[in-house]
């Protein structure tokens, strides 16, 4: 297995973090991330093999020791169904899924478009940041309203949730470690509020339908809701928000408009620079795999924005090519047993906005180069300044 160095904190990687992956595919499907002091799955097919194989989990087989400064977030994060196996999660997601339908998703069809089009209307003549002014308010306006949430929360929400994911970056401070410790305590607060109301005087929302759903005699606890309802947050708003921001970029740049079907456009903003670009799975028994033998307890990294950019699988996989129908399905939302819940939900968003948007502004163009933040193991805009 080849070694490789990289800082994802470099200026260079945080623009563009392309190249190095496509350095780490050639050097093979397994390589030693000395950053990060872990083999990394490179391809899409080691990817998608280790996303799928049940010898391999997000639970670690000894939790790390939680520093006292992380408790209120470390409180929150152990009732994840992110961090969970079965037989916790398959309770969990089971129980999740029985008030998080499809159905219910689908139709919030009108009422996205709705809010989508009344914030591309509201759109200031002149230079814009469509971050602030509509690729964030969309999805965390969604969430309050699914959840039950009055709208006024949303900029709570909205700050709960940037501090929060910021345990997620490579370059997190003991500040920042501190600041997403309060915001973990401070939403889970006032949910534990919010579901003792509902409890009280159920309603026609997500709140309401979590505390009512049921799976052979079982419940989710009080903990396990408000972790639920704070995991639909952070994990569906900050991916939908990257995604609009790096979809609505790359359309113009490349002169590319939705058609009538915005499906295969959203697929392709989601192949070739998706919002979540590393996660990690823990090895739960001795197991060889791509020529590499890994031990029980040893991490390994799953590149998948290199898996999207996959030249075996994918013709001209460096072009965005908005009416691609060649290759496999993306991993922008994981697979297997931890396929993200909330995909049918962020596609309709994106679905939804991305046509509007271009539809109200036709003549929408960039006002200054685009500029990632460095938020890696995210991959989004700090800004997106556009004339409009």
């Amino acid at each position: 297995m080849q070694r490789l160095s990289q800082s994802p904190t470099e200026p260079g990687f945080v623009q563009d973090p392309y190249p190095f992956y496509a350095r780490a595919r050639a050097a093979g499907p397994l390589v030693w991330w000395d950053d990060y002091k872990m083999p990394m799955a490179t391809t899409h097919e080691a990817v998608n093999t280790l996303l799928r194989d049940r010898r391999f989990g997000r639970e670690p087989i000894t939790p790390p020791p939680v520093p006292e400064h992380l408790a209120p977030f470390y409180a929150v994060e152990a009732h994840s169904m992110l961090e969970l196996e079965p037989p916790r999660h398959t309770r969990l997601r089971g129980l999740v899924l029985r008030a998080f339908t499809n159905r219910k998703i689908q139709a919030l069809g009108p009422e996205i478009a709705a809010l989508a089009r009344r914030l591309a209307e509201r759109l200031p003549a002149g230079e814009v940041d469509l971050l602030d002014a509509f690729c964030r308010p969309i999805p965390v306006i969604v969430i309050a309203r699914l959840l039950g949430v009055p709208e006024e929360m949303a900029p709570d929400l909205l700050r709960w949730s940037n501090a929060m994911v910021q345990m997620y970056q490579a370059r997190r401070t003991r500040a920042e470690e501190e600041e997403a410790a309060s915001a973990a305590a401070e939403f889970a607060g006032f949910l534990r509020g919010y579901v003792e109301a509902r409890r009280a005087d159920p309603r026609d929302d997500l709140i309401t339908r979590l505390i009512a759903a049921e799976e052979d005699g079982e419940k989710l606890s009080t903990d396990e809701l408000i972790t639920t309802c704070i995991l639909l947050l952070n994990a569906g708003h900050e991916a939908t928000v990257h995604t609009l921001g790096n979809g609505v970029k790359l359309c113009l740049e490349a002169g590319a408009r939705p058609g009538a079907d915005p499906a295969p456009l959203v697929e392709e903003i989601l192949r070739h620079d998706p919002p979540l670009h590393l996660f990690t799975r823990t090895a739960y028994e001795d197991v060889t795999l791509f020529g590499h033998d890994f031990r029980r307890g040893d991490e390994v990294g799953l590149l998948l924005a290199s898996a999207g950019r996959d030249e075996a699988v994918y013709a001209e996989a460096h072009r965005f090519l908005p009416d691609r129908t060649d290759g496999p399905a993306n991993l922008a939302f994981g697979a297997g047993l931890h396929f993200c819940v909330g995909a049918p939900l962020a596609r309709l968003e994106l679905q939804a906005a991305i046509p509007i948007l271009f539809e109200t502004h036709p003549r929408l163009r960039l006002a200054a180069p685009p500029a990632y933040a460095n938020i890696y193991h995210f991959h989004g805009l700090e800004r997106l300044a556009v004339t409009v």
